[in-house]
């Protein structure tokens, strides 16, 4: 009765949809328009005009999509809907100047409870509140009129087909500023609410006709473990791949960067690599692409899904450990034995919901004991996939002894810091990585009575830390800044493992400013694992120049 309440006039779908769709279009875009205010190309009373077309156009679009649900039952679902898409998108994208696209959209849908609760704040509250939460209430209390079906249908239709003339005409008169601003600019498309969440929405369920179909396929089927030139070794081969989260290149003091945020691994006999490129920008982007043997290009065009690296790690014979401390593997350990660290409450290394990477070591000898041994007596693999720098929360990544960069960032919404704070947070957390990797090397070191030993280190993505007005990551990858897409690679090699694979770390050294992705990954661990396959390729294993040197 309070939603019908008879002292409110009732009101045509039509007149709901137009309300709506211009509120959308005017300040569910505050980021967008926000971003036109500081383009040279548009300024003064002719960037005041095209801004007008350009929220036209929106508002029009948005109207033909609403009068397809202009209907009694489904109109005030679908407006509450974009409503609240448009909110939260323009939160994310006024707060850390991120768009929202598919590879976004994946990453909201597989964010986890305790990565969630690190978004939360009262700006998100107060964005939500104003555009959403109070027009969706306005909404719901307003009545609705009641026509016969084909008159109805009539009305969406006209509205329909006068919204798409008017936008086309729009378009139209201001084409040339709105196809240069598309050409020169192309993260804005990825900026326009609700159509950004919309498009990404169709693009992972009814758009998918290029999407992998079909079972997943065998890789490696030919897999085998090749006997090392002049080695039987007595020792197997122990690898542990430590799987950074967020680190970004130009913040690792071994790759150039003016603060010491690698003193520990400073003192290691290592091999920083300084020019390597993502896969992606983003974890669930970046992660399937780097364990597979396509490469980025082919992997993004692929018809199928594939195995992976440690599919045919394990197929060779080897045993293989997936160790996480952050919200899963997104498939690639599925068929491995797996542990998550996350969740054990070990005193020494977790407080509140959260545990240190170390923890991961605190386990590993327990967990590798599990794996079967005859498969450890020809050699183990283990991944730790860390919580490294995941942000926005950088401070709680860091316990108090490593918080050597002050004073930090303590709010989520990091646009409301000053960036030196932004930064010292962030770079606390390449500290304390730093020293996890090291404490990786001091195990490792302790196992060399029973195992050959070597570490590889890599990071999924970067990091944008307020440069450009920019934050976090996950921007397309042809527009994404290098902070997102350039990662450190850091490699130890025993000197046992050096004389099993013939790779020479001085070498390394010297060859560590060549440019590599995460294209090379599959192919350098295959090989420096001496595994014999057909899907192997030398010219993509970053440690094959280097062997016998």
């Amino acid at each position: 009765m309070f939603l019908n309440s008879p002292a409110r006039p009732a009101r045509p779908a039509t007149t709901l949809v137009i309300v709506a769709s211009l509120w959308l279009a005017v300040l569910g875009n505050l980021a967008l328009w926000k971003n036109l205010l500081v383009l040279p190309d548009l300024t003064g009373w002719h960037g005041v005009g095209f801004g007008v077309a350009f929220a036209l156009i929106i508002a029009c679009v948005v109207t033909t999509l609403l009068s397809l649900f202009a209907w009694r039952f489904t109109l005030k679902p679908v407006i509450t809907l974009l409503l609240l898409l448009a909110a939260f998108a323009t939160h994310y994208m006024l707060m850390y100047g991120v768009v929202v696209d598919t590879p976004m959209l994946v990453n909201v849908l597989q964010t986890d409870t305790r990565e969630a609760r690190d978004q939360l704040s009262w700006q998100l509250l107060g964005t939500v509140m104003g555009l959403a939460i109070l027009p969706i209430i306005w909404l719901w209390r307003q009545p609705m009129t009641t026509q016969p079906f084909t008159q109805q249908l009539l009305r969406n239709g006209g509205l329909f087909a006068g919204a798409l003339i008017l936008a086309f005409g729009t378009t139209q008169l201001v084409f040339q500023d709105f196809s240069s601003l598309m050409r020169n600019y192309t993260e804005m498309r990825y900026q326009i609410n609700p159509l950004n969440s919309i498009y990404a929405v169709l693009d992972m369920t009814v758009i998918p006709a290029e999407r992998p179909r079909g079972p997943m396929q065998s890789l490696g089927l030919d897999a085998r473990i090749a006997s090392r030139a002049g080695h039987t070794p007595q020792r197997p081969p122990l690898l542990v791949f430590v799987l950074g989260e967020t680190a970004r290149s130009q913040s690792f003091s071994l790759n150039g960067y003016t603060r010491d945020t690698n003193p520990q691994l400073a003192k290691e006999n290592v091999t920083s690599f300084t020019h390597v490129s993502s896969c992606g920008t983003s974890t669930a982007e970046s992660l399937p692409c780097m364990f597979s043997h396509l490469g980025r290009t082919d992997f993004a065009k692929r018809s199928n899904e594939f195995e992976n690296m440690l599919d045919v790690l394990q197929r060779a014979g080897y045993a293989v450990l997936w160790m996480d401390n952050q919200s899963g593997c997104k498939g690639q350990c599925a068929r491995v034995p797996y542990v998550n660290t996350s969740d054990l409450k070990l005193p020494d290394h977790c407080a509140g919901d959260e545990c240190r990477d170390t923890v991961m070591l605190a386990r590993i000898e327990a967990e590798l004991a599990k794996l079967p041994a005859e498969r450890r007596t020809r050699g183990t693999v283990v991944v730790m996939h860390q919580m490294g720098s995941h942000g926005p929360a950088y401070f709680k990544r860091t316990p108090a002894e490593f918080k050597t960069f002050t004073p930090e960032c303590t709010d989520t919404s990091l646009s409301q810091c000053d960036r030196a704070q932004v930064v010292n947070a962030y770079d606390n957390t390449i500290v304390y990585t730093d020293h996890f990797v090291s404490r990786v090397i001091a195990w490792l070191k302790t196992q060399e009575k029973t195992s050959t030993t070597a570490m590889l280190y890599v990071s999924d993505h970067g990091e944008s830390l307020g440069e450009k007005n920019m934050y976090l990551h996950g921007l397309p990858y042809s527009v994404a800044p290098p902070e997102q897409t350039t990662v450190p690679l850091i490699t130890w090699l025993s000197p046992g493992f050096e004389q099993l694979s013939r790779v020479s770390t001085r070498c390394l050294q010297a060859e560590r400013h060549k440019p590599l992705s995460h294209d090379n990954l599959f192919h350098s661990v295959l090989g420096l694992m001496a595994v014999k396959t057909a899907v192997y390729q030398r010219e993509q294993d970053l440690f094959a120049t280097c062997e016998g040197r």
